[in-house]
């Protein structure tokens, strides 16, 4: 059980202010928008931590007039990492898609990309479901620990080597609802 009874000196600092977020959506919006132009889309979000992104990029999609003829929001949830900083490395399906992928083009949405296991498992996972085409929209991409090449068409921030929170990232279920993306101080998961 968490023992946090206030984010009070828990911030090292802020890495994305909560406007740089909503540019870099903006922006990941403006593309899958051209790329799925007058075609429907399905956006698989990836819970917990992908909530906030989804239903910000599913607006910036509706934004731009000659984009998807439909846009159909769908979530999945896995597990990889429980209360740990790190990954176990076994990523384990705990809710599936509600929707029906085959024939459709999906664009699975994560909130962070690190070794790439989990979106390995997802792609692996959804391509044998047949869909009409597959691709990946990360909101912040940490490639420094990556174990395996996995192909991600939309990346929105470049994330540093550090354990982060906020924007859906959170430490033991705390932290999700920052708008913004910061580094924690190191004794907050070190004990």
């Amino acid at each position: 059980m968490n023992t946090l009874t206030t984010y009070d000196g828990t911030i090292e600092r802020t890495l994305y202010r909560d406007d740089e977020i909503a540019a870099a959506i903006e922006r990941l919006g403006g593309d899958i928008a051209r790329d799925f132009s007058g075609q429907p889309l399905l956006l698989l979000g990836v819970l917990k931590g992908a909530l906030y992104v989804v239903t910000d990029l599913a607006r910036a999609i509706a934004a731009h007039p000659n984009g998807p003829s439909e846009t159909v929001v769908d979530y999945m949830c896995v597990s990889s990492y429980g209360n740990a900083t790190r990954s176990s490395g076994e990523v384990r399906l705990l809710k599936d898609t509600s929707e029906t992928v085959t024939g459709r083009n999906v664009v699975i949405v994560e909130d962070i990309v690190d070794n790439g296991l989990t979106l390995e498992y997802l792609h692996a996972l959804m391509a044998e479901r047949n869909p009409a085409s597959l691709r990946s929209c990360v909101l912040f991409d940490k490639p420094y620990h990556r174990k395996v090449d996995v192909p991600v068409e939309y990346v929105g921030l470049i994330c540093p080597d550090a354990f982060v929170v906020g924007y859906g990232l959170d430490y033991q279920e705390l932290f999700r609802n920052l708008p913004y993306l910061a580094e924690l101080q190191p004794w907050v998961f070190a004990a």
